[in-house]
């Protein structure tokens, strides 16, 4: 069973949040889509792992999760990425970066000390300074119906070099997970349509099946068996 230890916000601009845990015995876990990159630090037997994991566009099962692991994340906000590792790569994938020493690892020729729960900012500004990680302000004013005078086709070309994924997928993600979380914390499922914007509970049946995983009433009376990533908080893009 994997235990979330703790996670927080974050004040950089590149940076949704931080967050860590550990694993106590082997129970079944299942992988939920995601419309953002990720890097994770993994602990397991020894052994030190730095994945940079991307998003994804459904709900998957990975199997048993290993006992007594560790991991640290840093969860990028939308519109961040690395210039010379298209995210369009990444989409549904993952990538193991090399380790150079225990605590060292390289990313895009330089060589990098693993980052801790603490110092997460300093790293990725570290990554900002040599270029290796950046953001579009194009992908905030896309979701928030802001053009800034772009033609619709630049704007929907930025956001998918940007991301991954087009805005439509983007704004589906985010509303399946915002509905998970709302009835993982006990707001009914008719209330659960309503604040997260389907048209009906089988619209709303159909997405979190497809990207949770689970129907609304095993999310809401926390009946499946596996186990998924940690839930914040969060809305919706309208």
């Amino acid at each position: 069973m994997i235990i979330f230890d703790e996670d927080r916000p974050s004040d950089s601009p590149f940076i949704e949040r931080v967050w860590r845990c550990h694993s106590e015995g082997t129970d079944p876990f299942r992988s939920i889509a995601a419309s953002r990159c990720e890097l994770v630090i993994s602990r397991l037997h020894g052994k030190t792992t730095v994945t940079l994991l991307g998003p994804e566009t459904k709900s998957t099962p990975v199997g048993d999760c290993p006992g007594d692991g560790d991991w640290i994340g840093i969860l990028f906000k939308l519109g961040t990425f690395l210039p010379q590792r298209p995210t369009s790569t990444l989409v549904d994938s993952s990538a193991d970066l090399p380790l150079v020493s225990r605590n060292f690892f390289s990313l895009s020729g330089f060589t990098w000390q693993l980052p801790d729960y603490n110092n997460a900012e300093t790293f990725v500004e570290w990554l900002v300074r040599k270029d290796l990680l950046a953001r579009d302000p194009i992908v905030d004013d896309a979701l928030q119906g802001c053009s800034n005078e772009r033609s619709l086709s630049t704007i929907q070309r930025r956001f998918l070099r940007v991301t991954g994924l087009t805005q439509n997928a983007v704004r589906q993600i985010e509303r399946a997970r915002c509905a998970a979380s709302l009835l993982q914390h006990g707001v009914s499922i008719l209330d659960t349509v309503e604040q997260a914007g389907y048209f009906d509970q089988p619209h709303l049946t159909r997405s979190l099946v497809r990207f949770i995983g689970q129907t609304p009433a095993q999310l809401l009376y926390k009946s499946h068996a596996e186990q998924m990533p940690f839930l914040y908080k969060t809305a919706p893009f309208r």
